[in-house]
């Protein structure tokens, strides 16, 4: 009795430090079983989000209107906590930017799910977290950066012309957070300094004016331990934003402001779907609030931020088409050898997306999320020439074919060996 005894006396604090533990896999296999979301960020809508947040409000998490768009949409806040140390997260300001929207209602079912755990009991204790999960809901409504006045709410932090402006200042004002969040995406083509690897997520320290003050110091270190949590997923693919003052925009703002800003900014990875994004912000979110509950994060390195690359650009495309062939059918016919880089613009996940072409020329330094080697076949404009900015269109013939350029309707006459057409294969090769 006295051995079993001893024994449990042994197990107690394994399992209150089990409680207290939680990794960043950790978190990434709570998202798989717990997350809420369920639509693909880039498909929700307004009237989404609404749902959404019905179903925090049945678990009793404080959601309520806070105000409304240019075109009479209800903007809302969500609440989670009782502490003192106050955080405050915004997203989707720019209307086609919405992976961290999905994140955050993820994170806010997760933290009111598992108050039962140590480690949460102990953030709801230690923090307030207040977020603006969708501060454009025009913008989101019609998937484009400006709001229904044309106006870029970030850039409108001096002027204050647009009521989602002006609420996003009052909402600082009135409650002068000691953290806030700025949550963005970027270019799914961002790469990590001069590398061709994908930005997957960059951040940025935004100092304001007065780049040396405690807070900054603090958001280093922040970024670092979510840096950290990251590195268990996506190591070689996390940036650093460009970090350009501009007494505009609200990062730099609310910096000035007293509330210091930490930009996240979600891009891509080839062969991972938005989904996958969502995770890696909630976890990188919980890593980062559970540092400052706890107080880990005074013992983090700026270090480990200030090494991550800034991020770089025009080293990858969507696609390439190496050695292509190429015919353009016009007085005479032309042919030449080159490669293609084409790029597929940003829509929502439902809607076929148009490509265009980037570059043509030798493009042995660059990468293409996809390549394609079509050395063997002849390429030919689908729609009008072979040109920068034209329509990523394209007609393969095998090169042994003999084949009319001249044709009125050549793909009629002279079927393909493969088409390639709005971003992806109609016929493959």
């Amino acid at each position: 009795m006295k051995i079993l005894l001893f024994l449990a006396l042994l197990l107690i604090p394994a399992i209150n430090g089990d409680t207290m533990a939680q990794t960043a896999n950790d978190l990434a296999d709570d998202w798989d079983k717990q997350h809420i979301s369920n639509i693909l960020p880039s498909n929700m809508r307004h009237q989404d989000l609404k749902k959404y947040l019905e179903q925090l409000k049945k678990l009793n998490l404080k959601v309520e209107e806070v105000g409304r768009s240019y075109a009479n949409r209800e903007i809302f806040q969500v609440e989670f906590g009782k502490g003192a140390t106050k955080i405050f997260l915004w997203s989707q300001m720019h209307g086609d930017e919405p992976t961290a929207t999905s994140a955050l209602l993820d994170m806010f079912a997760y933290l009111q799910n598992n108050r039962d755990k140590d480690w949460v009991k102990q953030l709801e204790k230690t923090l307030t977290i207040r977020a603006v999960p969708m501060l454009n809901p025009d913008g989101a409504e019609f998937y484009q950066r400006r709001n229904l006045q044309g106006v870029d709410i970030n850039r409108d932090a001096a002027q204050l012309q647009t009521p989602e402006a002006q609420l996003l200042k009052k909402l600082r004002d009135d409650w002068s957070p000691n953290i806030g969040f700025n949550l963005h995406n970027q270019q799914e083509l961002t790469t990590v300094g001069s590398t061709t690897n994908q930005a997957a997520i960059s951040f940025l320290v935004v100092t304001g004016a007065n780049a040396d003050t405690e807070g900054n110091e603090r958001n280093k270190r922040l970024t670092s331990v979510m840096i950290a949590a990251l590195q268990n997923f996506i190591r070689g693919n996390i940036g650093r934003y460009i970090d350009d003052y501009n007494p505009s925009a609200f990062g730099d703002k609310f910096s000035d402001w007293g509330t210091p800003v930490i930009l996240i900014e979600t891009g891509a990875l080839h062969g991972k779907d938005e989904m996958f994004l969502v995770k890696m912000n909630f976890v990188a979110f919980l890593s980062v609030l559970k540092s400052i509950a706890d107080g880990s994060e005074k013992t983090a390195s700026p270090a480990n931020y200030e090494a991550i690359p800034f991020n770089g650009s025009g080293r990858i495309y969507s696609a390439i088409f190496r050695g292509a062939n190429i015919v353009n059918p016009v007085e005479p016919v032309t042919i030449s050898t080159a490669d293609i880089a084409v790029n597929i613009a940003r829509r929502r996940a439902a809607f076929i997306a148009p490509s265009y072409i980037r570059n043509i020329g030798d493009l042995l330094n660059s990468k293409g999320l996809e390549e394609f080697d079509v050395s063997n076949y002849y390429l030919v404009p689908r729609y009008g020439l072979v040109r920068v900015g034209a329509g990523g269109e394209f007609l393969f013939y095998k090169k042994t074919r003999q084949i009319d350029w001249k044709t009125p309707d050549l793909e009629k006459t002279f079927p393909p060996d493969g088409i390639f057409s709005l971003g992806r294969w109609v016929k493959p090769l």
